[in-house]
């Protein structure tokens, strides 16, 4: 019973990060692509719409369970990505907050990893995957 409450407050957590940063895109879509125009990147508001349902998209994923695994993944990449993008050496000079912030990164990037080895868990848990086998199905080693 522990175990089931563990991972359904970590899926709520990880779906409440992304869905509070896709709200925030969302709210000030032009506020985010000053942002990400600011580190240099081209067509700024087409990457903060992207990102936005993107982040939707990881949010659904972890409501639901399905394709947890593969959102997990791709998240954690996507973290590493905008911890070194947005919080990298680069702006350490300026700000040494953002040496913080880029360390944070770090500790999401590992609980994506381990939700994404560990999966959705049993209960509440939509079972599509492209990477688990599904159960009666070849489940041969």
């Amino acid at each position: 019973m522990g175990r089931t409450v563990a991972i359904l407050i970590a899926r709520l957590i990880f779906a409440g990060v992304f869905a509070m940063a896709a709200t925030f895109k969302f709210a000030g879509m032009a506020n985010t692509a000053a942002y990400i125009a600011a580190v240099g990147f081209p067509v700024p508001l087409l990457l903060a719409w992207l990102a936005a349902i993107f982040e939707v998209a990881l949010v659904l994923a972890f409501l639901s369970g399905a394709f947890f695994s593969e959102a997990a993944l791709l998240a954690a990449a996507y973290v590493i990505f905008l911890a070194v993008s947005f919080h990298g050496p680069s702006h350490w000079q300026a700000n040494q907050a953002e040496f913080g912030f880029f360390v944070d990164h770090f500790t999401f990037f590992a609980g994506l990893l381990y939700a994404a080895v560990h999966g959705p868990g049993e209960v509440l848990a939509v079972k599509q995957s492209l990477t688990r086998r599904t159960p009666g199905l070849n489940a041969q080693s």
